[in-house]
């Protein structure tokens, strides 16, 4: 079965037909993300999507009205959260927009995936990304380009769907995927030329490759 790709930080329209072929494409509305959008910008990349893709809106730490905003202008399919949320604002957010909700869990060491389990009563899906050293100049809450140790998932199991992120590039993907057993996975930075633009080859190559593992 090829694993599910989920593009992150799409913001221009050769990067959203590129990546059209992938069952996830994200857009940040984070502001001091490089790849930051706002809701209009979403709704107009948005259109260059299938429908079988499912329309991600990343948001960290954001006000209801914030993400209201968002929602009133770009249709999402998807709400994930990538800041220090609370299983109860999770929960507060599912019910509020009514939509399914992916909650990031930055993972260093064991302790943060066993705190995964705070979340599958409030969340959809989970997502597990690098949790950047508090030492990282400029760091971001996701995107950072920063792999952690796969083996901490290894045999794991949460009765919710997971997506692996940080670091990856289709260079280690299919050795992360064997390591995690990640069934869908999340790239960001390794599809980029440089920080905030994406390389449409690249992300071609990431799905193709993805599609054979």
């Amino acid at each position: 079965m090829a694993v599910a790709v989920k593009i992150c930080g799409v913001n221009s329209v050769e990067a959203a037909g590129a990546a059209a072929a992938a069952q996830y494409v994200g857009f940040v509305f984070y502001p001091l993300s490089p790849r930051a959008v706002d809701g209009e910008t979403a709704a107009a990349l948005a259109a260059h999507l299938p429908d079988s893709v499912t329309r991600t809106g990343l948001f960290v730490d954001a006000e209801d009205a914030a993400i209201a905003a968002v929602l009133a202008a770009a249709p999402l399919d998807l709400l994930q959260l990538h800041g220090e949320e609370s299983p109860q604002r999770v929960a507060e957010l599912r019910e509020k927009f009514a939509l399914p909700v992916m909650k990031a869990i930055k993972v260093g060491s064991k302790s943060d995936v066993d705190g995964a389990d705070a979340y599958v009563s409030c969340a959809d899906r989970l997502l597990f990304d690098a949790r950047p050293p508090a030492t990282m100049e400029g760091a971001l809450p996701g995107g950072n380009a920063l792999a952690f140790d796969w083996g901490l998932l290894a045999g794991r199991e949460w009765p919710l769907p997971w997506m692996l992120s940080g670091g990856l590039r289709v260079e280690n993907l299919a050795q992360a995927v064997r390591v995690s057993g990640a069934e869908a996975v999340d790239v960001s930075s390794g599809v980029e030329s440089s920080p905030g633009h994406k390389n449409p080859a690249f992300i071609r190559a990431f799905i193709a490759e993805a599609a054979k593992l």
